[in-house]
């Protein structure tokens, strides 16, 4: 059953980005505003997350939402499976995401990615990719937009320790302005190339604000590690009731 209600979510979430096509048009020959760009995809956002709860019976809680700073900030989370970048456009108004290039070739979805407009980056390309997200980073800073990024550089399995690439030490130290670590344990319930999903809660925990002005690889040794101590815990919590669901 859980199987035919994922396979229902894949048919849904099909369709409602295929409802896109005549908003897409519309902003299009409006002459494509980021404001009414990326007030269209939080709409969109919304829309997958409440039909995965509806269909799917899978949900978020979130935890510390009181330690999201007030003006700049940089996001940094773990990154488990295509949730986290979905809801990052509800949980984070107007964010501005570090993404790969080669999503602006998914229909619709890369329109969206390119208007809004988020931060693209060929992750071949090195230092460029580095200068393009410190410069892009910048700018959506000082337009009132967050930046998140999955230091990780890729999608990583539940229990895998987690390990930031270096260059978001340097995008640290440029942007200068505090960091919101973030765990999302998604992965226990839509894990990495798994079209399964299972019902449950998955949780978002916004930890303490790391400031800014720190020495870059300390500060992102402790944001790194704040992540791994919150996932640790989670799964302490999860475990002994995965273990129940099982064996009821």
């Amino acid at each position: 059953m859980q199987r035919l209600r994922s396979l229902a979510f894949t048919a849904a979430f099909a369709a409602w980005t295929a409802a896109f096509s005549p908003v897409l048009l519309t902003i299009w020959m409006m002459g494509s505003p980021e404001r009414m760009v990326r007030a269209s995809s939080r709409v969109w956002a919304r829309g997958v997350i409440l039909s995965l709860r509806w269909i799917v019976g899978l949900g978020y809680a979130e935890r510390g939402r009181e330690n999201v700073p007030e003006g700049r900030y940089l996001v940094v989370a773990n990154h488990q499976s295509t949730f986290e970048t979905i809801a990052s456009l509800v949980l984070f108004k107007d964010v501005a995401i570090v993404t790969k290039q080669e999503l602006l070739g998914v229909p619709i979805f890369g329109w969206f990615l390119r208007h809004s407009p988020m931060i693209l980056i060929d992750r071949e390309s090195g230092s460029k990719a580095i200068r393009k997200m410190i410069d892009e980073g910048s700018r959506a800073l000082n337009n009132g937009r967050p930046v998140l990024i999955f230091p990780e550089g890729t999608r990583s399995e539940p229990g895998a320790p987690v390990e930031f690439k270096r260059g978001v030490e340097l995008l640290y130290a440029k942007l200068d302005c505090p960091v919101l670590p973030v765990a999302v344990n998604s992965g226990e319930f839509w894990g990495l190339g798994k079209q399964n999903r299972r019902a449950g809660t998955m949780t978002v925990s916004y930890l303490p604000a790391i400031p800014a002005g720190m020495p870059a690889q300390a500060a992102m040794k402790s944001a790194e590690q704040a992540i791994q101590a919150e996932l640790d815990r989670i799964g302490r919590i999860e475990r002994p009731l995965k273990v129940a669901r099982n064996a009821a």
